[in-house]
């Protein structure tokens, strides 16, 4: 007697389609680091410092402008001299800093804290992370800051209206200058995020940006003059200065020149960073 066994053949296993491959493009890394500076309090903190800075120190010099005229005080030439334009932009100078310092801490920190391992073991190209990094907060930079240099316009030229430094919104140059200081900081941004991808310390990129920007100048201002005039337009400081200049001096560059010479020393950051970053592990 023989019994016959029937084999029941296997349940065919359900297969799950498979996952598209996940891709990096250009879109998906600037949305990245669009959400990581957002999520950053130094973010919040520091940009609303660089604002403070511009709209207060313009209406504080706007003010002093007004009591002198008003007063019959003594002012020193260059003071005696200012526009509605020049006393609201007074405050550029420090809001550089602070846009510059956060600059740094966008791609410093990220070294510092190890994050940028991270970071680049996502997109393994690297150099997309250094565009986005700079194009976000160059972007973010620009558009703060302009929109602060226009709001101390408005109210700075209410101060002084009656003086002789009165300007309205209307007159040649003024809206140049005005988005000049914007570009002009803006750009500031993308050099101090520059310097951080390129000496990874957030000390080291602080002090290569402030001796840049205020103690260089005033090395070169030693210096006899007749190599002084040759030498300090060329400058960063003093090219970004001519930017949102209204009136040009002897010794200086037009905005045009100004914007180019500027344009030239934030390339040469960003392609220092760039080799740093290609050629160096993290």
């Amino acid at each position: 007697m023989t019994t016959a066994t029937t084999t029941q053949p296997p349940a065919s296993a359900s297969v799950e389609p498979a996952r598209p491959p996940y891709k990096v493009t250009g879109g998906r890394v600037l949305r990245s680091e669009w959400a990581k500076l957002w999520t950053l309090r130094s973010t919040w903190i520091t940009l609303g410092l660089g604002l403070l800075f511009l709209v207060a120190f313009g209406l504080i010099a706007s003010a002093r402008y007004k009591s002198a005229i008003t007063s019959g005080d003594h002012m020193d030439a260059d003071f005696a001299r200012s526009t509605s334009v020049s006393l609201s932009l007074f405050g550029t100078n420090f809001a550089q800093l602070a846009l510059g310092v956060l600059g740094v801490l966008v791609t410093a920190g990220e070294y510092s804290t190890g994050m940028i391992r991270s970071t680049l073991a996502a997109v393994p190209r690297r150099l997309p992370v250094l565009w986005s990094k700079a194009a976000v907060f160059g972007v973010v930079a620009l558009v703060i800051s302009t929109v602060g240099a226009f709001v101390t316009f408005l109210f700075g030229s209410g101060i002084v209206s009656g003086t002789p430094a009165a300007m309205t919104i209307s007159h040649a140059g003024v809206v140049r200058a005005l988005f000049g200081a914007g570009l002009y900081l803006g750009l500031v941004g993308v050099i101090g995020t520059a310097l951080g991808a390129l000496l990874r310390s957030v000390a080291g990129g602080i002090s290569v940006l402030v001796a840049t920007l205020m103690l260089i100048p005033g090395l070169v201002s030693l210096l006899p003059n007749a190599w002084a005039d040759h030498i300090s337009p060329y400058l960063p400081a003093a090219a970004g200065q001519s930017m949102f200049a209204v009136y040009r001096d002897a010794h200086t560059l037009s905005p045009t020149a100004g914007l180019l010479v500027f344009l030239i020393w934030t390339a040469l950051a960003l392609a220092g960073a760039a080799w740093r970053l290609v050629r160096t592990d993290a």
